[in-house]
């Protein structure tokens, strides 16, 4: 029999704010945190704006030196990890290490820290590079420091599937505690991408928006003037734990954690299967995981990327799942105020999922003026909307073409 999984304990880096409760306040009253880019000068680049982490500073978490060793992905984890641990209530250092574990998402890394250290190859020579190079940009650092950080020698591993990663990382963890591998988890996503060759990268693709004009503006999910997405950086960590051994420790307890579904569209490395075959199947799995059935689910957070084939796609995706209960479930896309943090916008999609359900409100969907004609479902446009929830779902598809979906339900007894 699976053990039942909790959450107990939640930590968010955003653009919008680096605090849960001043986030959720912000995000619940339509809020954006996009803004032009000032980590390096954007003219010239198609896309100027990013959900960008201005005035960054780890003080008070991690000690000057200790920081300059890691890099900005890896410090937004250890920030919101220790913010999640610390809500959490948990001390590790009265826990088996060994059935204590990390699971991060990240899809890209270190990526700042590459090209710094290239620039230096190029103009200074090899002797000049960095010792710490390596360290810093791979991609399973953030795990690595976590479990460095609070001793927990348990699983510790980090999921890159591109945007998918952190639902990923969190569905394994989830795992881990039901198949009794762990007992407690920190788990969630990190990214920090908003570099040169990042932003050049994904603008050359014509992923991203060109709306430079009005930053605020140009995440905008389901309208019919979507253009692309809007590149954003932070990350979103939670604990999670086996329900008895919150019980026993005294936990607070937000939700359970219900169920994971997966899957793969298997067609093109970037593109998303038009009909969302493969978006539906994950999330058609992750309510059958949960024991529920799809009228069960009263708000869907969507990927909801703001680009014309994914929105398109996982409107489709929805419908196919929830039949003629898709038109009454409440929807939206907390993108439009973010931006799209990549590998780690599945972690802090949660911890907004979570809230929602804590607070039975619904956050909205900013910038839906006009809604496509085709992306015809309830996607909260503008305002946020109070209405009960017990179970709520997050989605999550990345290039490569995967899928990953969390369902989440208000504890019960």
């Amino acid at each position: 029999m699976k053990r039942r999984v909790v959450i107990t304990g939640i930590g968010a880096v955003t653009s919008l704010s680096c605090q849960v409760e001043d986030l959720w306040k912000r995000i619940c009253a339509g809020e954006s945190g996009v803004r032009r880019i000032t980590a390096f000068d954007p003219s010239g680049f198609r896309c100027q704006v990013a959900g960008e982490i201005v005035n960054w500073s780890t003080d008070g978490y991690l000690p000057p030196k200790e920081a300059r060793r890691i890099d900005r992905f890896a410090q937004f984890a250890m920030v919101a990890g220790t913010d999640a641990v610390k809500d959490a209530g948990i001390d590790f250092a009265r826990e088996d290490s060994y059935r204590c574990g990390v699971i991060l998402g990240s899809g890209i890394g270190g990526l700042g820290e590459i090209e710094q250290q290239h620039i230096k190859l190029m103009e200074k020579g090899p002797e000049r590079v960095s010792a710490f190079t390596i360290p810093k940009l791979m991609v399973n650092a953030a795990g690595g420091q976590l479990s460095i950080q609070y001793k927990i020698r348990g699983p510790n591993t980090t999921v890159a599937t591109a945007c998918a990663s952190a639902t990923n990382g969190i569905g394994e963890a989830l795992k881990m505690i039901q198949h009794g591998d762990t007992d407690v988890m920190i788990t969630g996503g990190t990214e920090s991408t908003i570099t040169p060759l990042g932003l050049g990268a994904f603008a050359a693709m014509r992923a991203l928006s060109g709306r430079n004009d009005d930053p605020t503006r140009a995440s905008r999910p389901f309208e019919v003037n979507r253009d692309g997405f809007v590149m954003a950086e932070g990350a979103g960590i939670l604990v999670i734990e086996d329900l008895e051994h919150a019980r026993n420790r005294g936990a607070r307890i937000y939700a359970e954690l219900l169920g994971y579904g997966l899957s793969a569209d298997a067609g093109h490395i970037t593109q998303p299967d038009e009909e969302g075959s493969g978006a539906a199947r994950a999330m058609r799995s992750a309510i059958r995981d949960a024991g529920l059935d799809p009228a069960d689910i009263a708000y869907i957070n969507a990927h909801g990327t703001s680009t014309p084939l994914g929105d398109l796609a996982e409107t489709r995706a929805i419908k196919s799942v929830f039949g003629d209960a898709a038109k009454k479930v409440s929807i939206s896309s907390t993108k439009s105020q973010l931006g799209h943090a990549l590998g780690a916008s599945g972690g802090i999609e949660l911890v907004l999922t979570l809230l929602a359900l804590r607070d039975n409100v619904i956050p909205p969907t900013i910038n839906l003026d006009e809604p496509d004609p085709e992306c015809d479902l309830d996607y909260t446009p503008h305002q946020s909307r109070e209405r009960p929830i017990d179970f709520a779902m997050s989605n999550s598809f990345g290039f490569g073409g995967h899928n990953a979906v969390l369902v989440i339900g208000r504890m019960k007894d």
